[in-house]
């Protein structure tokens, strides 16, 4: 995301459509936690998981999809913190005051769209990590690299021995020479992760219904995007320092050479896959058991999602350097300059669809036909925003959050520039 004002001609059309790709790919996954219960995303067993069609959905959706896009955003998120720091130096201006508020009403924009919109928001945390990510602004790129890799690569681990400590424990209650201590606490972790099914109902009575009870639900669970950046940090803040990196090294905004790109793409994406599909076959042969699930998303099916990340976005960075000139490319990057407005665009609509205060189709729709929403949502971002930026220096969104962050109203249309 970003709210860089420069005129279409100074702009990176890299970093723009790529921004485009990610928040249109992250709606792929989003869409299940917007049309069915939370667990559902991870466990076709929670909820949506009935058909053959419905099982395919979810399987391509987490091997081709999950945590890619989402990984993606993270590292544009890092590109652009590089890029609008190294400009308020140039401009003369402080960078840590020009950062740290725009990470400020960053996180402000976070909270009201998890309390008001929806639960899964991740602006907040984005905010948060970033006020991390500016301290390492100055690294050079082999050493943001290398750090990057061993936070994430401690994340693993931790994510790993918490989880699977729960498994291991659950695991207990069937071995005969287990101890009674170990016997009880299996027996404590498996009850509580036996109510998932209850929760199951109560989210769709919850989200069938009307705002107020949603929303104070939601004010009932304050405490959850702090939650997300605690599971959350160790892999968000590599992610964004693997973005500072990419863009200090060319690689984000197309200077490498296309045989550079085609062999990171060779590098990464067939063992990320591999890893990932390896993970899947785990979790179907568990029947996806919701701890086993957990454990497979919040640690096994990480360094397979870093992977085919660093896969995609080189494949990405080859398509739009071939077709730099096209117009589809053209209206890719507009949605991605207006990636801020577009992305809590899609909130507003898709809760209208699916919650009871709109359509009340919230766990109506089966997990395959989602994706139908999934394209036209596409379509709408494509088709509004390159219209709206040929007139306007920014998206709706963006210019409020420049305006909020400067301390001032911001000039909207493209002839005040000229004025």
């Amino acid at each position: 995301m970003s709210d860089d004002g420069r005129t279409e001609s100074a702009r990176l059309v890299t970093l723009d459509a790529l921004r485009g790709f990610a928040v249109m790919g992250i709606l792929a996954m989003n869409i299940v936690a917007f049309a069915m219960p939370e667990m559902a995303y991870v466990s076709p067993r929670a909820y949506g998981g009935d058909t053959a069609a419905d099982l395919v959905a979810w399987g391509l959706a987490f091997v081709l999809v999950d945590g890619k896009t989402r990984g993606l955003f993270s590292i544009l998120f890092g590109a652009s913190l590089i890029l609008i720091v190294d400009r308020a130096e140039k401009s003369g201006k402080n960078p840590a005051s020009v950062h740290y508020r725009r990470m400020a009403w960053l996180a402000i924009f976070g909270l009201c769209h998890f309390f008001f919109l929806w639960w899964g928001d991740i602006l907040f945390l984005y905010a948060a990590v970033g006020c991390i990510a500016f301290l390492f602004r100055a690294w050079e790129a082999r050493r943001l690299i290398r750090w990057a890799a061993g936070l994430f690569t401690l994340g693993v681990l931790l994510m790993s021995l918490l989880f699977g400590g729960q498994l291991l424990l659950a695991a207990s209650v069937d071995d005969p020479g287990a101890t009674t201590a170990r016997v009880e606490a299996g027996e404590a972790i498996r009850d509580e992760y036996a109510k998932i099914d209850g929760e199951v109902q109560h989210e769709l009575a919850l989200y069938r219904g009307g705002y107020l009870p949603i929303l104070d639900h939601r004010l009932d669970d304050a405490a959850a995007p702090f939650a997300m950046l605690f599971f959350n940090l160790l892999e968000t803040l590599p992610l964004m320092m693997i973005g500072m990196a990419l863009f200090r090294n060319g690689f984000l905004t197309g200077t490498w050479e296309a045989r550079a790109y085609r062999r990171v793409a060779r590098r990464w994406l067939p063992p990320g896959l591999l890893l990932t599909l390896l993970v899947l076959w785990l979790m179907r042969e568990a029947r996806f058991d919701y701890l086993f699930s957990l454990t497979a998303f919040l640690a096994w099916a990480q360094p397979g999602r870093l992977m085919m990340t660093i896969g995609y976005a080189a494949l990405l960075v080859l398509l739009i350097k071939h077709h730099a000139a096209s117009p589809w490319i053209g209206r890719v990057a507009a949605a991605g300059r207006a990636a801020f407005s577009n992305y809590l665009g899609t909130s507003i609509v898709m809760t209208t669809i699916f919650y009871g205060y709109g359509l009340g189709l919230f766990g109506r729709v089966d997990r395959a036909p989602l994706y139908l929403f999934v394209v036209a949502a596409w379509a709408v971002m494509l088709l509004w925003s390159k219209p709206w930026l040929d007139r306007f220096r920014y998206g709706p969104l963006e210019w409020l959050w420049r305006s909020l962050a400067r301390g001032r109203v911001q000039p909207m249309r493209k002839e005040a520039e000229l004025q």
